[in-house]
Formats: C-alpha cells, structure tokens, sequence
C-alpha cells in the first residue's frame, strides 16, 4: 500500500487480507506494486486500518468506484465492516503529471474517475466466483491496460522522479542537499521535480521517512519487561533517525500521527 513495504501500517495485527502483485515489466516504470485488500467480517464486527504511508499516488478500484487518491501528509485511518475489496496501483512520480498534474491539490485527499469500463473490468475479476479463475490476477491485467492506454513513456524528469522516490527512502539521507549530490541535480531542479510528481517539498518528504522509522521502532520495541529487557528510549530513537533533540521529535511526530511518541508505543504494545 505504501511505498517503504509496509513499514507505514501502524498496527500491523489489523490488517485484513492483503496481497501485492508485482506491477508487470511494461508499466514497471508507472507502478511500483499493485495491492489488493480483501475481508470478510461477521456481523457487528469492523476492523481500524491506520496508515501513515510515504507520500504517493494512488489509483484505487473499489466495488463503489475508481478515485485518485493524492499524497497523504498525515495518519489516516479507515473503518472496514462486512464484507469488500479493492485493487489499487501506487503510482510512481512518473505516472503522476498524467493523472494528476496538480497533486499538491489532491493532498489528503481524492478525486473521482469516471471510468465506468474500468470499474466493470476489476469488479468482473474480483467477484468472479469460477474455481481456478485468477481473481487478482486478471484484475490487475485490467488496470494495467488501463494504464497502458493512458500514459506515455516518461521523459528525463520522470525518470529522474523515480530516481529521486528511490533515494527518499534511505535511511542515510537526511538532509536535502545530499539529494542534490546523489543524483547530480541541483536542489532547485529537484525542488521542481518534487512539486510537479509527489505534490510535496523535498523536507517533508524526508521528514516522513524518518517518523515512519521511528513509528516502526517504537512499535517493535516492547517496554522493558519483568526481566529487566532493554528498551530505546524516546530520545535514544529520536537520535537515531536524525533528529537533533528529543522536544523536536516530538513535535513532529505529534503533528504527523495526531499522538506522542509515547503513546503511540502504548497504543501499539497493546493493539
């Protein structure tokens, strides 16, 4: 669902059925992965889904419709009952200008497709109810032609998007100027870039990063038990993803996740 493989699911436990499909060779430049989402659930019964994902497009087909979902800038979170699906494409910058020229404009938020085919071609796929049909398979076969049909070949600065989404993700990078020198581009032309593709600057992005880092650790690392087991401190993981004091931190974190860092290791601990 996000591009750092999961890491943006802040309780992983609650996750319905979820599968992703690698995007195939020819759209591999547009998509990084496609996701599929299935559940079922009893009656009275309904399951929190709480993301905080590294900022991307999406292309979404649920049962209801097609949307395209711009760059989150914060946690979200979803409530699933009965029973649903759905089949989403994660865009790489080089497919955004196409869909979404302006994606700063789709900031958490979505905008709805008309594309009625599409709808019919994926729900046809998804419900099919024929032993042996590959469900997912031939859903995915549907948006991806959908893509073909719509996008061209990316030209230097896509392809210099993807580079960048690529780079975003390590963890040695914290600073925007080491962008510049990675990708040997200056901070102006990456500025550019990252408003036309990802819809936000180059800080945020890599500030998101970073508390998807910390949100991991804090959920991972279990307070120290009966036992006396060893535990990283709020500033001891603030230091480690890059942050210069604990106070910092914690605001960023607070005004990303909507809770401190402290409480969100409760609230996780215990999900």
């Amino acid at each position: 669902m996000d591009v750092d493989g999961g890491r943006g699911v802040l309780y992983p436990e609650r996750l319905p059925e979820f599968h992703r499909v690698a995007a195939p060779a020819d759209v591999s430049e547009w998509v990084t992965w496609f996701w599929i989402p299935e559940w079922r659930l009893p009656d009275g019964v309904t399951i929190t889904q709480e993301i905080l994902p590294f900022p991307a497009c999406n292309l979404v087909v649920e049962p209801t419709g097609v949307t395209l979902v711009g760059p989150p800038t914060r946690r979200s979170s979803r409530v699933l009952e009965g029973a649903g699906w759905a089949v989403g494409a994660l865009l790489k910058p080089a497919a955004v200008p196409a869909l979404a020229p302006d994606p700063a404009g789709l900031r958490d938020g979505a905008r709805t497709l008309a594309e009625p085919a599409l709808l019919a071609s994926v729900a046809g796929a998804m419900e099919s109810a024929r032993p042996g049909d590959d469900r997912r398979g031939a859903a995915v076969a549907a948006v991806t032609a959908w893509l073909r049909d719509r996008l061209l070949e990316p030209d230097a600065d896509g392809l210099l998007a993807n580079r960048l989404a690529v780079l975003l993700q390590q963890p040695e990078i914290t600073r925007v100027d080491q962008l510049a020198a990675e990708l040997h581009a200056s901070t102006r032309t990456l500025q550019r870039i990252a408003v036309r593709a990802f819809g936000l600057s180059l800080h945020a992005m890599i500030q998101r990063r970073r508390l998807q880092e910390a949100a991991e650790r804090l959920r991972a690392e279990a307070p120290a038990d009966a036992a006396g087991g060893a535990v990283a401190s709020i500033a001891e993981i603030a230091a480690a993803t890059g942050y210069a004091d604990h106070a910092h931190f914690t605001r960023d974190f607070t005004a990303v996740l909507g809770m401190t860092p402290r409480a969100y290791r409760s609230r996780a601990r215990g999900a």
